[in-house]
């Protein structure tokens, strides 16, 4: 008996295992940008800032890419466009704002850390 769904384990470990790649180029992406780009407190803040905000949706996106993969590719994808979108929407009109955050490092650094995330999902994405 075939199935299209994965086990769970597998999931787990691909999970973590997108996580961990995703922290570490978030990372060092933080620090280039902090080191070489925005040198100044506030606009260091605003990077570390969007890194969390990155690393956080980046997983729940992914986890719910992996959900839908098997059977919904395009929706999975899809779903995942829509919320990075929504939140740099957010970023971009009230949450850098609130927080008193120079807008350009913090919606820069967002996209930055979006698209170098989004590079390595298919790789964890391709779990069997």
């Amino acid at each position: 008996m075939t199935t299209d769904r994965v086990a769970p384990n597998r999931m787990v470990r691909a999970l973590l295992g997108f996580t961990a790649a995703q922290v570490t180029l978030v990372v060092v992406a933080a620090y280039v940008m902090q080191r070489f780009v925005w040198t100044d407190p506030a606009s260091a803040g605003a990077v570390r800032a969007s890194a969390w905000l990155a690393v956080i949706v980046q997983t729940f996106t992914f986890a719910i890419a992996m959900l839908v993969a098997r059977t919904q590719v395009m929706a999975g994808w899809g779903l995942g466009v829509l919320l990075r979108g929504a939140t740099l929407a957010f970023w971009a009109f009230l949450g850098a704002e609130a927080l008193g955050l120079p807008s350009s490092p913090a919606l820069v650094s967002l996209v930055v850390f979006y698209f170098v995330s989004t590079v390595i999902e298919p790789i964890f994405l391709n779990v069997h």
